[in-house]
């Protein structure tokens, strides 16, 4: 009996303690159930853009790995199958939700003044990326980056964009953040055990960040590609206009030269 009470108290105290915030503490206490709810939520509920996306899926693949046990505590190994199977699947269910709502309700589900939780500024981000990459580029590129995956969802389904075309791009995009993430985190574990043993938790801000860098390369060259290609058009409607001021002089100085032919023949006759 006391026993069963002290375990009771326990668990009561590590769920008062646990900090939603932090990817370590979430897997710990609910383990790859709670990884599908959060992957859930962040891509398909607006009040989910706060969870760690990134830095819980990295975390999920170290915790799938052999050094599970000697980073978060005995019993915590987490499924590799089950992570990679079922974490895309839980990240396109949301998303599908999120496109629903927003070609359910439109812009009444962002009609709403600014909160704690809550920037008109998010909305309009995932619309320019919408808008500047196309609705099947955007789908798969918002998936790696934060605020924008959960937002650009409903934002696609406001806008227009089809669900059976949101749905091949919005898989496409699921399985390359979630297992792409996932594996990183499994094959480096072992190395990462090796380097800082089991304060992982001190390091995964930076690891996360490097890890949303490479994912946003892509974005960075499209930035690049489309300002060459902004700045090229530019340089070829200058040549057009000073081709064509020179082709209209060409011909005023020719109407000129005619006029002044024909009254100089009108002078000597």
């Amino acid at each position: 009996m006391a026993v069963d009470t002290a375990e009771k108290t326990r668990v009561l105290s590590e769920s008062v303690a646990l900090n939603p915030l932090d990817p370590k503490d979430l897997i710990h206490t609910f383990g790859m159930i709670g990884v599908w709810v959060i992957l859930f939520a962040e891509t398909g509920l607006l009040v989910g853009f706060f969870f760690p996306g990134d830095s819980l899926l990295f975390l999920a693949g170290v915790a799938a790995s052999p050094v599970a046990d000697a980073i978060f505590g005995s019993g915590t190994r987490l499924s590799l199958a089950g992570l990679l199977i079922g974490g895309p699947l839980c990240a396109i269910a949301g998303a599908q939700l999120g496109h629903w709502l927003g070609a359910r309700y439109g812009r009444r589900m962002f009609d709403k003044p600014n909160s704690r939780l809550f920037k008109r500024e998010y909305v309009a981000k995932a619309e320019y990326y919408f808008q500047k990459f196309g609705p099947a580029k955007a789908v798969v590129l918002a998936r790696f980056i934060p605020i924008v995956r959960t937002f650009l969802n409903p934002v696609a389904g406001v806008l227009g964009m089809p669900a059976r075309q949101f749905l091949i791009w919005n898989v496409v995009g699921a399985f390359l953040w979630v297992d792409g993430i996932l594996l990183i985190g499994y094959l480096l574990a072992d190395q990462i055990y090796n380097a800082i043993g089991d304060k992982i938790d001190r390091y995964i801000l930076p690891v996360v960040a490097v890890i949303i860098l490479i994912s946003v390369l892509p974005i960075f060259f499209e930035f690049l590609r489309d300002r060459r290609a902004r700045k090229r058009g530019e340089a070829v409607a200058v040549i057009a206009t000073a081709t064509a001021a020179g082709a209209v002089d060409a011909i005023r100085d020719a109407v000129d030269g005619d006029d002044d032919h024909q009254q100089g023949g009108q002078h000597r006759r």
